[in-house]
């Protein structure tokens, strides 16, 4: 008999979402961990609670806040003297958000009955796993019907990148000790444009050293052009088409070598943070024992529904296939604990929304006009700018806009793209209308309250059909 039904190796949000929903479903599970905070004690949660999503949206929140009563408050008739910002508390209130968080999901799996097992899971068998046990050289094997993967993902660190403290990755990045007066950050993604809109807040003088000649270039290009220019306004120097020639560490500072068309530059700065993606932790798991079959890049092979090549062995989030979100790996730890329980869910992966934590905010679901171009899909484009917004005078930002594209025959909504204050919680109005596939004029029909930031999506649709009221 098996010791559980489940066993879910990897404690983030993917795996600690699909061992709480096989719990609900009635199945016995376990859900095997090695993550220890700073104080060595173990912390569920993953990379998104612990280094990740989690602290970084903490200190963006502070820094925001730190930023706007520097330049905005005034033009509220608030006046600020000797404003300070103190970062050990800053860091203080950040580990104390990600405690409160991780020590919650503790408590979830008590009140769901899920085995938390504190070590490091290998696969040994088809449906027999080994825990390494946390803190001592001790190990035991559990049996099992099903066993879900998802050891999540870690920082890539190029071979050409020296190994020196003042070279950084994300995790790093989110202790320094004091402000960095020359920053320069390798990789223009939303790690890099994120932790370096931090430090930028704070003082930094920040370089943003991109390879390719386009800026986001996953993100819908007249959007992106918007974005691109109000960083730099915000003191962010993006070097596009720049590639590295050389890092060399000093005693205090690092100089860069980069090339550009127009020849080589040298940047001097105090801290280098390297985000130039992630890669799947995939090492170490028995995937070579058990056969199961990773993909040249390290990623588990599975099908449409997170199926393994072994029958009993799914795989979520950030080691399979599609983008690196902790809510497209919770979708898919949700589903795979319903097929193992016999359902039949599905996760619209056309749907899956992406955020960039800037501020303002970046927000996006479906296609681009640019993906739509090249694949000959004709289609309608309607723009609407917070600059035309009541709410967002009210507030006093009034920078970025929402752009909707739908399908020219049908008018189905095949993209939403949105730049502008709150635009993470405002893109959740688009996912819905795409997931029941709405069209433009549904949302162009729906009323909106007034005055709220979400009329600059109802004008948006209304402006699909070039009928926009304010704009």
């Amino acid at each position: 008999m098996a010791d559980f039904d489940v066993i879910v190796i990897g404690g983030g949000p993917g795996g600690y979402v699909a061992a709480i929903r096989c719990a609900q479903l009635g199945l016995k599970t376990a859900c095997i961990d090695d993550r220890v905070d700073e104080k060595g004690e173990p912390s569920l949660g993953g990379v998104c609670l612990n280094v990740g999503c989690i602290p970084s949206k903490a200190l963006l929140d502070t820094t925001h806040h730190y930023h706007c009563a520097q330049h905005e408050f005034a033009g509220h008739g608030i006046s600020i003297k000797g404003l300070e910002i103190d970062i050990a508390t800053m860091m203080a209130r950040k580990n104390k958000v990600v405690k409160t968080l991780t020590d919650g999901i503790a408590m979830l799996f008590v009140k769901h009955k899920v085995t938390w097992l504190k070590g490091r899971g290998e696969l040994v068998g088809e449906n027999r796993v080994r825990v390494s046990l946390h803190n001592n050289n001790e190990s035991k094997e559990y049996e099992t019907n099903s066993i879900i993967v998802a050891t999540g993902s870690s920082p890539v660190m190029p071979d050409a990148i020296p190994d020196d403290e003042k070279i950084v990755d994300s995790t790093d990045a989110l202790a320094f000790e004091s402000v960095p007066k020359r920053l320069a950050v390798i990789g223009g993604g939303v790690i890099g444009l994120e932790l370096g809109s931090v430090w930028t807040r704070l003082g930094a003088k920040t370089s943003i050293i991109v390879r390719g000649d386009t800026f986001l270039k996953n993100v819908d290009q007249q959007v992106a052009n918007v974005v691109q220019q109000d960083l730099k306004k915000q003191g962010m120097d993006i070097l596009l088409g720049a590639k590295l020639v050389s890092v060399k560490p000093g005693k205090k500072s690092v100089t860069i070598i980069y090339a550009t068309d127009d020849g080589e530059t040298k940047l001097i700065v105090d801290k280098v943070l390297v985000a130039t993606g992630r890669t799947p932790n995939t090492g170490g798991i028995g995937a070579d024992v058990v056969g199961l079959i990773l993909d040249a890049r390290g990623f588990v092979e599975v099908d449409a529904e997170c199926r393994s090549n072994l029958p009993n062995v799914f795989a979520i989030g950030d080691v399979v296939r599609g983008p690196m979100l902790a809510h497209k790996a919770s979708e898919e730890g949700v589903a795979v604990a319903e097929r193992i329980a016999g359902q039949q869910p599905k996760v619209n992966y056309a749907v899956i929304p992406s955020v960039v934590y800037t501020w303002p905010e970046l927000a996006w679901v479906g296609l681009t006009a640019e993906q739509l171009q090249s694949a000959g899909t004709p289609f309608k484009s309607g723009v609407f700018p917070f600059a035309a917004s009541g709410r967002a005078h009210a507030s006093g930002d009034t920078r970025g806009m929402v752009k909707i594209l739908s399908d020219a025959s049908t008018d189905q909504i095949l993209g939403v793209h949105i730049y502008g204050p709150n635009a993470s919680e405002l893109i959740s109005e688009a996912v819905v209308a795409m997931e029941y596939f709405a069209s433009a004029e549904d949302l162009a029909r729906t009323v909106h309250a007034h005055p709220t930031l979400s009329e600059a999506v109802h004008e948006a649709a209304l402006a699909v059909d070039g009928r926009s009221l304010h704009s």
